[in-house]
């Protein structure tokens, strides 16, 4: 029960990666407080999570656009009365946004995808940033995505506000260091979620090259939302105490022996955003 007793925000947390995230975060004996936008599906999760918690255990429910500081502050009005304490914010809520050229997109879809996926995250963090540095601890998990490491054409504001998330929790880390709070970001992988859906929907015109791949991870199955989630209650437990601005991927790292190395880890640039220099694909230029 690597977070029994410790009380957790998650958002988007009605679907998807963000109900698996609440799953896991329940069997391991968190109380927990789910949000997203849509309050029936939000409410059926509630009930089936509540159906797997211990008798001691809250699972609670808040309808939120993560975007809109009025409904964040009663977020974390709701979550300071109806949980036992606050230790972990898992930021997952996202939209894939508008799809196709830059040029062709709508503008207000595409300010909007950065309010939502770039913004929100942001707002809960600079909300629970002053009670985490009162109690000297806490943990935030941001949720990266497809774009983040690399060009997404055709996506171009997810791909934007995905990027800016990891410079962001690298940033913050750097803010919070010796405080006691751990922000880090998850890639999850190629999840087969609604926001595939929305790529094979999306169609080829729009969708360009993005089409086959997602008509080809749709049929292989995708990587597993399960060990995202693992990955995610890893970083929200005190086994990853001192861990701190990095991109962790939930497929390709070794994360279950991170903390074995967290020394060695903090004192180099491994698992963050960086330049490529000419030095480091063999070429002296300078």
């Amino acid at each position: 029960m690597k977070l029994c007793g410790k009380g957790v925000i998650i958002t988007g947390a009605n679907r998807g990666l963000g109900k698996e995230i609440a799953r896991a975060c329940v069997a391991e004996g968190a109380n927990v407080l789910l949000c997203a936008r849509e309050g029936a599906l939000l409410e059926q999760t509630r009930t089936e999570l509540r159906g797997i918690a211990t008798a001691g255990q809250h699972v609670l429910s808040q309808t939120c656009d993560v975007s809109r500081t009025e409904d964040v502050r009663e977020l974390i009005w709701r979550a300071e009365r109806g949980l036992e304490r606050i230790d972990g914010l898992v930021n997952n809520a996202a939209v894939l946004g508008p799809k196709g050229l830059v040029e062709n997109a709508e503008w207000t879809d595409w300010v909007r995808t950065i309010e939502i996926n770039l913004l929100g995250t942001v707002l809960l963090c600079r909300a629970l940033l002053p009670l985490f540095r009162r109690q000297r601890y806490g943990k935030i998990v941001n949720l990266s995505g497809g774009g983040a490491t690399a060009p997404r054409p055709r996506f171009s504001a997810y791909a934007v506000s995905k990027a800016a998330v990891v410079r962001f929790t690298e940033t913050l880390a750097q803010e919070t260091r010796g405080t006691g709070i751990d922000v880090n970001a998850v890639a999850p992988g190629a999840l087969n979620t609604r926001l595939l859906d929305e790529v094979v929907a999306a169609g080829p015109e729009k969708a360009g090259s993005e089409y086959e791949r997602a008509l080809k991870q749709k049929q292989g199955g995708g990587e597993s939302l399960e060990r995202a989630a693992k990955l995610c209650v890893f970083l929200l437990s005190s086994d990853s105490d001192g861990i701190s601005g990095k991109l962790v991927s939930a497929v390709w790292d070794p994360w279950p022996t991170l903390a074995e190395r967290r020394l060695e880890l903090n004192q180099t640039d491994i698992y963050t955003l960086r330049r490529i220099v000419p030095e480091d694909r063999g070429h002296k230029w300078n």
